[in-house]
């Protein structure tokens, strides 16, 4: 090396040599400057992948059409995800106060609550639901609404005996996560930080938020998948739900996958879980019920998700700024 640089110094040697060396250091260059980088290569197949992905969407457009309407109604989105998210905790309302005293013999017979205790676990419930439940549809005070209904779920499950229950689990962890879904729609639409918090901390704990609140909204489709027997077209409706999932997880195309699902679980919620169609004393209309206004519940979740758009950790954020 110390060689090259004094020859070059004292401009010895010819000047073939001299421009021999220069070609030589320009076809090296040009050389280093063709062969691409990782993060090249990643973006060409990430582009390859988009590409085939937009050839398979093509017979199904109206998925597409479906969006960009869903985005133009972006005013009554938001109201109509947040009513859909609570509409489960309402319902479950109503129905503990039209069923009192089977819900209280229940939690003293099989659960074994002290007479009172029972009341007093019904009552407190019934009231934070319908508060609660109030609170986020009209967007007031959402962190303590939000707070609320999470506190629901869980005592309800610790109270039912249900949280070993692998399907209830499944469900009311995608439940949470319409309700975090909620809780990051309103500080996104919040006109100013806190006094006293950094808005730079504000921005974070959304996309943190939205991140969870992606991930914990695919729960349903788990517990799909495992529940039930299995037919043809219970695998084609897994393996669509399957690839819609892992979109919405990581955020590639998000508003597209989440408009199916919406489309999947509004389908399947209403062929499967038709309550209304039940005898009024059917032991499975209760159940089918619940189910049913869970999936309304997730179905907000995923509208608020179509509305948001995935946040910051995501593909299609991170393709926005490459």
């Amino acid at each position: 090396m110390a060689q090259i640089r004094g020859t070059a110094g004292y401009n010895l040697g010819s000047s073939q040599n001299r421009f021999g060396a220069s070609a030589g250091y320009s076809n090296m260059k040009t050389e280093a400057t063709n062969d691409p980088s990782p993060l090249e290569a990643i973006r060409a197949q990430t582009s390859k992948i988009e590409d085939w992905l937009d050839t398979l969407s093509e017979p199904i457009k109206p998925y597409v059409y479906l969006t960009a309407a869903a985005e133009a109604y972006d005013g009554y989105l938001p109201m109509i995800g947040r009513f859909l998210i609570v509409v489960t905790f309402l319902e479950d309302a109503v129905r503990i106060v039209t069923q009192w005293n089977d819900q209280l013999l229940y939690l003293h017979d099989y659960r074994h609550f002290p007479r009172g205790a029972n009341h007093l676990f019904l009552a407190v419930n019934v009231i934070a639901m319908l508060i609660c439940s109030t609170m986020v549809i009209l967007r007031k005070h959402s962190n303590e609404a939000v707070a609320g209904l999470l506190g629901v779920v869980i005592t309800q499950a610790l109270g039912y005996g249900l949280i070993f229950d692998l399907n209830f689990f499944l469900r009311n962890l995608s439940v949470m996560g319409g309700l975090l879904m909620v809780l990051s729609d309103s500080w996104v639409r919040k006109k100013f930080a806190p006094a006293g918090l950094p808005q730079i901390d504000e921005k974070d704990r959304k996309m943190y938020l939205q991140l969870a609140g992606r991930v914990l909204l695919i729960f349903l489709f788990v517990g799909f998948v495992f529940a039930g027997d299995w037919s043809v077209s219970r695998i084609v409706v897994s393996g669509l739900g399957f690839v819609a999932c892992v979109m919405v997880v990581v955020g590639f195309k998000a508003k597209f996958s989440a408009v199916m699902l919406v489309l999947i679980l509004s389908v399947f919620n209403v062929i499967v879980n038709n309550f209304w169609t039940l005898h009024e004393h059917h032991p499975q209309k209760d159940f089918a019920k619940y189910d049913f206004f869970q999936i309304l519940s997730i179905v907000g979740g995923l509208l608020l998700l179509v509305n948001m758009g995935p946040g910051q950790y995501s593909i299609d954020e991170k393709k926005k700024v490459y």
